[in-house]
């Protein structure tokens, strides 16, 4: 039966959302009624969560009632990059997760005053103390699990994490910069940590956050807005470049760099998301001579069934100490929370429902 609880609803761009009443619709037998806990918040948007299952769809097998999960993207579960473990570049990634709408078309709220919403994002809408998910978003953990510290994996965190352990596979005793330590990051530089880089090299224009990255891994900074980044790194680095580089930014001038720091055989990858149609510059005959690459990088390449599961662990056994990058609000004080994540004064805000 519809279902009865608040989100948060923007219903122009550019206009703070507020905190409604909404109305689910039915869930079908792919998807599941999620209670949320604890919401992250993205710079690219608001998606990232958990919680408890109130309810399950007859043909979802891999979670029950009561169950503790974490939500991330939607995927088909059917196509080739999902067959073979890359659900981050499925063949529906972008309908289903930016769509708005059921992959039939059909939407899942309605306001009180019963005019349909548009929702679904990631397969989700997680600003909301309830939710109608897609199968494929819900990953089971275990029942000790902390809801409101793990919420964020979903996301950013395993994108950053997983452009170091997947999409680079950085190997230990290598060097490797980050370009932007925000939330996603300062997660590739706790990764790399995690890999045993021997040189961790963070870039920002924020001083705050360089020293934070000090804390969770980084053995080196560069303040980005100064004119010899690259000529910093190369000699941070000991040769004619860095082994691996990650662009979390987005920006041309900054891809740019990430790729100009690379030294012989390096490898880059970009996870920031700048708009479509957006290019920057490549040196070619550079990469040619010294065989650089330029890898993109979705959602960490993540197989979230297992890769989140993996990220708790680490944590678990002090190698990946995301508590130093949250901060918590109560989701009445979800525009405070906004502004500090947007003036970068908390690196992974999370909404707190209960």
């Amino acid at each position: 039966m519809p279902f009865t609880t608040q989100a948060l609803v923007s219903r122009e761009v550019n206009v703070e959302p507020k905190l409604e009443e909404i109305t689910l619709d039915r869930i079908r037998a792919d998807e599941v009624l999620v209670e949320i806990h604890a919401t992250g918040i993205c710079h690219t948007d608001f998606s990232c969560m958990n919680g408890t299952l109130p309810a399950v769809g007859d043909k979802v097998k891999h979670v029950n009632k009561n169950d503790k999960v974490l939500l991330s993207f939607d995927h088909c579960g059917a196509c080739g990059q999902c067959d073979q473990g890359h659900p981050a570049y499925c063949a529906e990634w972008v309908p289903r997760n930016f769509g708005q709408k059921r992959p039939d078309g059909s939407l899942t709220i309605a306001d009180s005053n019963g005019k349909q919403l548009h929702g679904s994002f990631f397969g989700q809408s997680s600003f909301a103390r309830h939710s109608i998910v897609s199968s494929s978003s819900v990953v089971k953990v275990p029942a000790e699990t902390r809801l409101d510290l793990f919420s964020p994996l979903g996301c950013g965190i395993q994108t950053g994490a997983g452009a170091i352990l997947n999409t680079l596979d950085v190997q230990p005793g290598k060097s490797v910069a980050v370009f932007g330590v925000g939330s996603v990051g300062m997660s590739a530089v706790m990764a790399a940590k995690l890999r045993n880089a021997k040189t961790i090299i963070a870039v920002d224009l924020q001083p705050q956050r360089l020293e934070a990255a000090k804390k969770l891994g980084a053995t080196h900074t560069v303040v980005g807005s100064e004119s010899d980044v690259v000529a910093q790194i190369q000699k941070i680095s000991g040769s004619n470049g860095v082994d691996y580089s990650v662009d979390c930014a987005g920006i041309p001038q900054v891809v740019e760099k990430a790729l100009d720091c690379l030294g012989t055989r390096g490898k880059a990858a970009t996870v920031g998301a700048p708009s479509p149609g957006v290019r920057a510059g490549v040196d070619v005959f550079s990469h040619l001579v010294m065989g650089r690459q330029y890898l993109g990088c979705c959602e960490g390449d993540s197989d979230t069934q297992k890769f989140l599961p993996y990220l708790i662990e680490q944590h678990a056994q002090g190698q990946f100490p995301l508590d130093e990058m949250v901060t918590y609000y109560p989701v009445n004080e979800y525009q405070r929370a906004f502004k500090e994540v947007k003036e970068g004064k908390a690196l992974k805000g999370v909404l707190l429902w209960k």
